[in-house]
């Protein structure tokens, strides 16, 4: 048995006296795509916003890989393999493809004191070849994220986290606000993580998308978890019925 890249045990965190997440513990196994759901308020964004660095825990602990660590900001997450693609900010629309994928990774050709001038030829041609590897043909990598559609905006984002080969990709409600033929595009990316040795989160309000991508259900109330079950082994009507 496999030991899981992700364990969560007894988180708790408190904002002004409210009880977002109330004694979680999860595993998240290597290369299981894992459905997020839950209404709002449930403890979803609290619980991703820990794994991202965005916050702490107040008490509990994670373990990544095999050993506990610390995750203090979105620096540590990303160094750690952890990707997160956020339903509006995952990408800078005023700025290019190439500087999207490389965002906070910029490679340089030379440095001095930490400055240095961007490797501008080496980020283009990699951004071509990063979109391609996730089945997106784009005009250009020069082209401005703001003139791409949200569907592949959300493709960019996930060929960013295939290139860097992030361990862990965490979805945050990618679908929203999409069109059915970029919603299918955006599925048919999540039901490809396995085949890229990815490990996935995906949080959606629409179940019929989690059901599509997703081979494990987790749905989380009150701040608790309180479904957890393969997807083979069961309903949209049965999971309701937690929430």
């Amino acid at each position: 048995m496999a030991a899981p890249l992700v364990s969560l045990r007894g988180l708790h965190k408190w904002y002004s006296g409210v009880h977002a997440l109330n004694d979680v513990s999860l595993d998240i196994m290597p290369g299981e795509v894992v459905g997020l759901v839950g209404d709002n308020g449930a403890g979803k964004s609290t619980l991703i916003k820990i794994l991202s660095g965005v916050h702490g825990p107040d008490k509990g602990k994670i373990i990544f890989d095999g050993r506990p660590v610390r995750i203090r900001s979105p620096r540590d997450a990303m160094n750690l393999g952890i990707e997160t693609i956020y339903q509006y900010n995952s990408m800078v629309p005023s700025m290019s493809i190439s500087r999207n994928l490389f965002i906070g990774r910029e490679p340089l050709k030379f440095a001095i004191c930490g400055f240095g001038l961007l490797d501008q030829k080496r980020m283009r041609e990699e951004s071509v070849k990063a979109v391609a590897d996730v089945d997106l043909h784009l005009r250009s990598p020069d082209a401005l994220v703001g003139e791409l559609s949200g569907g592949q905006r959300q493709g960019v984002a996930i060929a960013r986290a295939m290139h860097f080969k992030s361990r862990l990709l965490v979805l945050d409600e990618p679908t929203n606000h999409l069109s059915v033929k970029e919603t299918n595009k955006v599925i048919g990316f999540v039901q490809g993580l396995k085949a890229q040795n990815l490990t996935g989160i995906f949080i959606s309000h629409n179940m019929h998308h989690v059901f599509q991508s997703c081979e494990r259900i987790v749905a989380m109330a009150r701040g608790e978890v309180v479904f957890d079950r393969p997807t083979a082994e069961t309903s949209i009507d049965e999971v309701h019925g937690y929430l």
